[in-house]
């Protein structure tokens, strides 16, 4: 696959608005947060970027790779708290980017709901099996960006 597999990620290029819905969880009280994103391939291509940062002072950047020998998308994030961590993804299909967050039970997607808006949501498992939500952010593509 190798940089063609940098294409997977055209849905999520460009620079969007995020608007945070923190729900009452064991990982935090429930809030709200705003802020921006912008996701652009970067070093030939081989490479997609994520920068973020939010109203309430939150900034993280993070990487994703295509790793050939595994055959699967890798991600490093760093946030200026300190915080960084590492993920492994894969595309579910053209419009859904699953990610396994490493030394955790949490699973992260981003959705494209239409073109201009994605869903990005993060889950925890529960004992009925199931997942609860511990953030969910509503990326909607700022005008003028494709």
């Amino acid at each position: 696959m190798s940089t063609n597999a940098m294409n997977k990620f055209e849905f999520l290029l460009g620079t969007w608005d995020l608007d945070y819905k923190i729900p009452k969880s064991d990982f935090s009280e429930p809030g709200t947060d705003k802020g921006t994103g912008t996701f652009k391939k970067i070093m030939n291509d081989r490479y997609v970027l994520f920068e973020y940062s939010t109203q309430s002072g939150s900034e993280a950047k993070g990487i994703f790779a295509w790793d050939d020998k595994a055959g699967i998308y890798r991600y490093w994030w760093f946030e200026n708290s300190g915080n960084f961590q590492t993920a492994t993804c894969n595309f579910i299909d053209d419009s859904i980017l699953a990610m396994n967050w490493h030394d955790t039970l949490l699973i992260q997607s981003f959705t494209r709901e239409y073109p201009d808006r994605v869903i990005l949501k993060m889950l925890y498992p529960v004992t009925n099996g199931g997942h609860e939500p511990v953030l969910e952010v509503i990326l909607t593509r700022k005008a003028g960006q494709a």
